[in-house]
């Protein structure tokens, strides 16, 4: 009977244990962006989308997001060659709804452009270099002096940890 009471012990801290590294370090933990191509000024014609882009990081998890009015545009996804000659796929229908938002699960280069006849001739296009989710860099931590997210993430910690002394003592 001992012996199933230790294990139980051992098994329930264990527990707390996980719970309190949640605690810890859920807040620290990247979360998906969803982008809006272009910001205000949506997916159209005579904008500069490689400016755009410039200090973007995209991950797997994060979206694409391409607004403009319906019947105006549309969005193909397609290779770096139709990219270049602006053309459109062979096969695959576009996405024609004003709002598509577009998953990125996989790395690699991923290329976008309007289908409409000399759109895509105008900058109607987007090209991307999508990263590893794993590669992403970690959070920048606020100093507490300056704002109060560390100090949040601190306390959490303290609070966890509190809690495992705790319960650990009354085994103890």
């Amino acid at each position: 009977m001992a012996l199933f009471a230790s294990k139980n012990k051992k098994m329930l801290v264990s527990m707390i244990a996980a719970v309190a590294a949640l605690a810890v370090f859920a807040p620290m933990t990247a979360s998906a962006k969803q982008y809006v191509v272009g910001d205000e000024n949506g997916w159209t014609k005579d904008f500069d989308y490689t400016t755009w882009t410039a200090g973007k990081q995209f991950f797997v998890g994060d979206s694409l997001v391409f607004n403009y009015p319906a019947g105006k545009h549309n969005v193909f996804k397609v290779n770096g060659t139709d990219f270049m000659q602006c053309s459109k796929p062979l096969v695959g229908a576009p996405l024609t709804t004003g709002s598509d938002e577009i998953p990125l699960k996989t790395t690699g280069r991923k290329w976008y452009i309007c289908g409409v006849s000399g759109h895509c001739s105008s900058g109607q296009k987007l090209v991307i270099t999508v990263l590893d989710g794993s590669a992403a860099p970690a959070p920048t931590p606020t100093s507490p002096s300056t704002g109060a997210a560390s100090g949040s993430i601190i306390s959490a910690g303290f609070a966890a940890t509190m809690v495992v002394v705790g319960v650990l003592g009354m085994f103890m």
